[in-house]
C-alpha cells in the first residue's frame, strides 16, 4: 500500500491555496485531508457534511461537476489563540466561503467549520 505525502498548512492562509490545487488536481481524498477528522462542511450551502468520509464523499461528487478552480481574493484572516477564521471574495455568484481552522498539537492547521457557495 502506498502512502501519498501531501504538503500541510502551515498557516491558516495556505489551507485555500493548498484546497485550490488539490481540487485541480482531483484529488478528493487529499482535500479531505485538509479537515479534522470530526469536521463539518455545508456544501452546497444547506447541506451538512459531518467528518471526514462524508466531507471526501462530498468533493469526489463535486468534482465530478468542476474540474478548474481560481485562486481567490483572502479576505483578513481572524485568529485567535489555536482558532482563526479564513474568508475569501468569492470569484462566482455564490453567497461566499468563510472556515474556521484549528491550529494542531504539530504546528500545522486544519479546517473544523467550512461553508461554501458553490453549487448555491
Amino acid at each position: 500500500m502506498s502512502v501519498t505525502t501531501r504538503e500541510k498548512a502551515t498557516s491558516p492562509e495556505d489551507l485555500a491555496r493548498l484546497w485550490v490545487e488539490r481540487a485541480n488536481a482531483g484529488d478528493a481524498e487529499g482535500l479531505a485531508e485538509l479537515y479534522e477528522q470530526d469536521a463539518v462542511m455545508a456544501f452546497p450551502i444547506g447541506r451538512l457534511h459531518k467528518g471526514r468520509k462524508a466531507i471526501q464523499a462530498a468533493f469526489e461528487e463535486m468534482l465530478k461537476h468542476f474540474s478548474h478552480f481560481e485562486q481567490e481574493e483572502p479576505l483578513p484572516t481572524l485568529c485567535s489563540g489555536d482558532l482563526a477564521l479564513t474568508s475569501t471574495v468569492p470569484a462566482d455568484d455564490s453567497r461566499g466561503r468563510y472556515q474556521v481552522a484549528r491550529r494542531q498539537p504539530d504546528g500545522t492547521w486544519l479546517r473544523v467549520l467550512h461553508s461554501s457557495g458553490y453549487f448555491a
